[in-house]
This record gives C-alpha cells, structure tokens and sequence, in this order.
C-alpha cells in the first residue's frame, strides 16, 4: 500500500470531538495526536433537541447553516466564533455551547486557498473559489449561481464521489450528488425522503476531475452573488470512501469493506422513504456496539437503540441492526466514512480493532 504521510495520521484531515457546554466562551482543543486547524466544523447537541450547526472558514466565523432545514444562511454572534490551530472558540448560544448539554463536533480540514476565473482558464462555465486539499480529498467551494445550465471548477484533481449543494441567500433544499446513485438523480440531507430523480439538478452529467455540472434547480444553482456553497469530496485509500451496500436485515448484518478503521461514517437509505440520514462516530461510541446516532435531517436528540446499531471494525463497518434507517432488507445504502488510521500504514504497521 503507499500512503502520503498525512494519511497514515488522518486526524490531520478529521477529527471528531464530544465537549460539555459552559453557556458562556469555550475554546474546544481537538484530542487528537496531531493539532489540525478546522475548516468545517459541524456541530449538534445531543441530549437535547438542536440543530445540526455548520460552519467554514470559506462564509466565515458566525455564519451558520442547518442540515436539518432549508432556511437561509443565518448568523449566531455567539456561535462559532473562531477557528484556531488545534480547535475552534464558541459563544453562548445554545446550539453550540448551551450549559451543561453535551455536544459533538465533526471537523474537517481543507487549507488550501482555491481560486477559479472560468473566463481565464477556460475550466467550467461559473467562477468559484474556496478551500481544497488535494491529499485529503476535499473542498470547499463558493460560487454565484446563474440559474442556467453551467459547470464549476471544485479543485480535487479526482472525480467527487460526493458533493453537498446549499443555498445560502434564501431558503432551499439540501441537495447532495452521490456517485453510486449517478447524476440522473439527487437525495436532499434534510429529508428522509428516498433519493430523486430529477434533470435540473445536475443535468444527467456525471461530475469530472476538473468540474461538477448544476442545471436550473435553485438548490445547487439558484441566480445570486456567492450564493451556493457546495462540499466536494472524493476517496482517499486508507483514510475516506463514498459507496453503497445492500441491507439484509439480519442482526449478522452486511458487512461493507473500507480498508481503514472508520472514526465517521454517515449513510441513508436510498431506495426507501421515510428513513432517516444517521451519522455514528467512534468519539460518542468509543467500542462497539456502536449505538449512539444522530440525525442531520431532524433536530432530535441522541438516539442509543441496537436497532441501529453497527459495528466499527479495524477494516470498515457490520450492520448489527436491524431497523429500516440501516439495514432493512434487500434496500439500498450510500455512505460516506472517514478514517481514525488506515487498515495499514505505509510502513507497515496494522492499526487495531476497537
């Protein structure tokens, strides 16, 4: 296997962090080895009802958007109010650091400045800039939708297996391409609503290394100035994957291969409606099972039923439930998951089960 270095160390690129609220200012320091300064942090109460809370360096500090809504952009002065180089500062709002109330917060990093004049280099049809890593296989990536067919240049240097669309300006849905699914349909991350087929998302065009496609829709392409703000990834060996499983609804679940040990992992239902969107992490379920859930398509609080329960192994994840959120029978699946260490590092050394 050949890995770069900071992919044998992937808390450089994520992180997951559980804190306890103060009501007041907190400097959050991520736990990890490796100081890594977040450029996307997503944070959600547990123990209480609360929003899932999104913030980048791209729209700045304060600048919040809702997974679980599809309301415009919003500002929290006393939310997130700082990134730092091994964390983030919050203030007193409730959503991200209310008295006593647990919380957990997912962070990536991108890093790089990214900057694209369409008309110069001749790379897509609208401008957009923002932040990439290419090692990491993210970014994150701003541009003035027109409202018109067009395509947009997200940095990565791969094809994006994944890519979340939000409107910022105005309400709209969360519309997210996901490469299993191909781009004749789209899935919104604020419903449980099963995935959509639809033409004036991305216009039946699959995204390049270069470029995504977005047609009409106003959820990826609604007519404004820095409106749409669009997370871009692709895998990473040893350290992120973007794919599908099939369910069996047996307790001896699927078990579905991503050639590292997974510290995140989000997945949904795509065949199926009513199903919720879940993410499991191996901060709030240190061992397995791993039964403590959260979903960005609802406010709720912290689930911790084995009907949803999975497994986080030294090479990937098992279903152990045997609910319809995660492993009904004969029903599709699509995740994502990003790495605690690789299965094996580059020089050799296997990481260890849970």
């Amino acid at each position: 296997m050949s890995y770069t270095n900071g992919l044998d160390n992937p808390e450089l690129y994520f992180q997951a962090k559980i804190y306890t609220g103060n009501g007041g200012t907190q400097s959050i320091t991520l736990d990890g080895s490796e100081n890594m300064q977040p450029d996307w942090v997503w944070i959600k109460r547990r123990n209480s009802a609360g929003g899932h809370m999104l913030t980048d360096v791209i729209r700045g500090v304060t600048k919040t958007i809702i997974t679980n809504e599809n309301s415009a952009e919003q500002t929290f002065s006393n939310g997130l109010t700082a990134f730092g180089s091994d964390g983030f500062t919050v203030g007193s709002e409730d959503g991200f650091n209310k008295a006593s109330d647990t919380f957990v917060a997912w962070n990536w990093k991108a890093g790089t400045s990214f900057s694209n004049d369409a008309s110069a280099t001749g790379i897509g049809s609208i401008d957009s800039a923002g932040s990439v890593s290419t090692t990491a296989g993210f970014s994150i990536i701003r541009f003035s939708g027109t409202g018109s067919l067009g395509t947009v240049a997200h940095g990565l240097g791969a094809v994006p297996h994944a890519i979340f669309f939000k409107r910022l300006d105005a309400n709209g849905a969360w519309a997210s391409y996901h490469k299993p699914l191909g781009a004749t349909v789209y899935m919104r991350l604020d419903s449980s609503s099963a995935k959509i087929t639809a033409s004036d998302e991305f216009n039946d065009t699959e995204p390049t290394s270069t470029v995504f496609t977005v047609d009409t829709d106003g959820g990826v392409n609604a007519s404004g100035t820095d409106n749409m703000i669009a997370y871009c990834m692709t895998p990473i060996k040893g350290y992120s994957k973007f794919s599908s499983f099939v369910g069996n609804g047996n307790s001896d679940g699927t078990f579905i291969y991503t050639g590292f040990k997974p510290a995140f992992v989000l997945y949904k239902c795509s065949s199926d409606n009513f199903t919720n969107w879940q993410i499991h992490d191996s901060a709030r379920s240190p061992s397995n099972l791993s039964v403590n859930r959260l979903n960005p398509n609802d406010s709720s609080v912290e689930l911790s039923t084995t009907a949803d329960s999975f497994d986080l192994l030294s090479n990937g994840f098992k279903a152990r439930g045997t609910a319809s959120n995660s492993n009904n029978s004969g029903s599709s699946f699509i995740y994502m998951a990003f790495a605690e260490s690789p299965f094996v590092t580059s020089t050799g050394i296997p990481t260890t089960a849970r």
